[in-house]
């Protein structure tokens, strides 16, 4: 994906006002009905999983094109703007902010029983793709807010979130489950941030030696991982690293080791998996891979295209009110009239769709 540029603006903070936020969640109704009549399920998720597309659908929703807060407040909207008209349109939003993006599996379930469709390789997506962006993609961004998108056919597509508390910065990632052919191997649809980081990417193409080194290394004996990790610290670290020997707790690493050792995964996505695998032991496996056995992983951050992050203050306008109301009431007329054979305004949108692809 084509870069096209850097916009550096300040962070700001709070939250999309009450009489917005209604707006938002009526024309996000509205805008979700069209899409799914005029296009079908399979190509809402495309979109959403485009990050300029997400970008645009936010400034179209009111909500200020810079803040990060878009990305919470959007998927928040949509959210619960179809939440009661999920068995009409084939679609449903599970996740959220904090505490509720636990809640996904939980949520993925209950729409499951009620649908009837199996939820579990949801559920599978849902966590590997956290993982992935928490423990596989080391830039700094601990994940805070994650928006699992589904239909009841089994496509999906994920939209979350990180914040680094260094720069107070935010990085969005995107996935699209039809593009997604290794969970491990470049399967993101696209990351979002502001600028780039050292980053420890172990799902770029280039790391396939230190996946299959680091679960080789999993599956030994736990004391002779230990052994060999205390000899690096004899060895002289070039800068690039982003962790040292002295950032391991060995004692830590030897019981996830245990663990590992017991479960004998076959590849580095079951690793993955395994529960209490950690950034910090994927970062000591990354460590021994390169300095013992020189297979080293790759630091290229996988970040796309920029985005910087305000607030709500106004720019590069306030919301119209009236002209807000309007548009939803637009929108619904075109449903409406879609219904009943009229189509001349839903064709009208779709000619709009054009002008929001990036020129790649």
């Amino acid at each position: 994906m084509q870069k096209t540029g850097t916009a550096t603006l300040p962070l700001h903070y709070g939250k999309a006002p009450r009489w917005l936020f209604s707006r938002m969640v009526a024309l996000s109704r509205e805008i979700m009905i069209a899409l799914v009549t005029g296009f079908g399920t399979a190509e809402v998720l495309r979109r959403l999983s485009d990050p300029y597309w997400f970008q645009a659908l936010g400034c179209v929703l009111g909500f200020d094109w810079h803040s990060s807060g878009l990305t919470t407040t959007v998927t928040g909207a949509l959210k619960e703007g179809i939440k009661d008209i999920e068995g009409d349109l084939g679609i449903f939003v599970a996740g959220g902010k904090g505490k509720t993006a636990r809640k996904t599996p939980e949520q993925v379930v209950n729409y499951a029983d009620k649908h009837s469709f199996d939820p579990s390789p949801l559920i599978y997506a849902s966590r590997m793709s956290a993982r992935v962006d928490n423990t596989a993609v080391q830039d700094g961004y601990q994940l805070y807010h994650r928006v699992f998108i589904s239909t009841f056919k089994g496509e999906w597509a994920v939209v979350q979130q990180g914040m680094n508390p260094d720069n107070k910065k935010a990085r969005r990632y995107h996935w699209l489950g039809e593009a997604v052919k290794d969970f491990v191997i470049d399967p993101h649809k696209a990351i979002c941030s502001e600028k780039r980081h050292r980053t420890l990417n172990m799902v770029a193409l280039e790391s396939e030696g230190a996946r299959k080194i680091s679960v080789a290394l999993s599956k030994e004996v736990p004391e002779k991982i230990i052994k060999e990790a205390k000899t690096i610290s004899h060895l002289s670290l070039p800068e690039r690293h982003n962790v040292t020997i002295w950032d391991i707790d060995l004692k830590r690493l030897y019981k996830i080791l245990a663990k590992t050792y017991e479960r004998q995964p076959d590849n580095f996505e079951s690793l993955l998996g395994i529960e209490g695998v950690g950034p910090k032991t994927i970062r000591a496996l990354s460590l021994i891979s390169e300095l013992i056995y020189d297979r080293p992983p790759n630091y290229r951050d996988p970040a796309r295209f920029s985005f910087a992050h305000g607030g709500k203050d106004g720019t590069p306008f306030p919301v119209d009110r009236k002209t807000y109301d309007k548009t939803i009431e637009i929108m619904k007329n075109a449903i409406q009239s879609a219904k009943i054979g009229n189509t001349e305004k839903i064709e009208a949108i779709k000619r709009l769709n054009k002008y929001l692809q990036p020129a790649l």
